[in-house]
C-alpha cells in the first residue's frame, strides 16, 4: 500500500515541503521539480503523471477538478488550506498525520480540506 505524496505548488512557502521532508514524509515542491511558471491546469496534469497528491492554497485547483470530474478525467488528489488559516509548522502536523494514515488511492480524485 502506497502512501500519499506531497507536491506543493506555487503558492505554497517550499518551507512545507522541506519540513515535511525531514519528518520523513515523500514530499517536493514546484521548485524542486523544476515546475515554476507552469498554470496550475498544468501543475495538476504533472501531479496526476507523477502520482502525487497537490497541497495547495489556491482555489483555481478546485475549479479545475471540477471540470475534470464533468470530464471524466483523473487526478491524485488536491489538499487544500486557506493560505491564513494555518502557520507553517501546523500545515506540517496536519499534513504529517494524513500521510501517514491514508492511502494513495484513496486521494484519487478526492478533495481534503483543512
Amino acid at each position: 500500500m502506497d502512501m500519499v505524496s506531497i507536491y506543493t505548488n506555487e503558492s505554497v512557502s517550499v518551507a512545507i515541503a522541506e519540513g515535511l521532508k525531514r519528518r520523513g514524509v515523500e514530499a517536493f515542491s514546484a521548485r524542486d521539480a523544476g515546475n515554476l511558471g507552469l498554470t496550475d491546469e498544468e501543475q495538476l496534469i504533472y501531479a496526476a503523471k507523477e502520482k502525487v497528491t497537490i497541497f495547495t492554497h489556491d482555489t483555481d485547483f478546485l475549479q479545475i477538478a471540477a471540470r475534470w470530474l464533468d470530464e471524466g478525467r483523473t487526478h491524485r488528489g488536491i489538499i487544500y488550506c486557506h493560505q491564513k488559516r494555518y502557520l507553517i509548522g501546523e500545515c506540517i502536523r496536519r499534513l504529517r498525520a494524513l500521510t501517514a494514515v491514508l492511502p494513495s488511492e484513496d486521494m484519487v480524485n478526492h478533495i481534503e480540506f483543512f
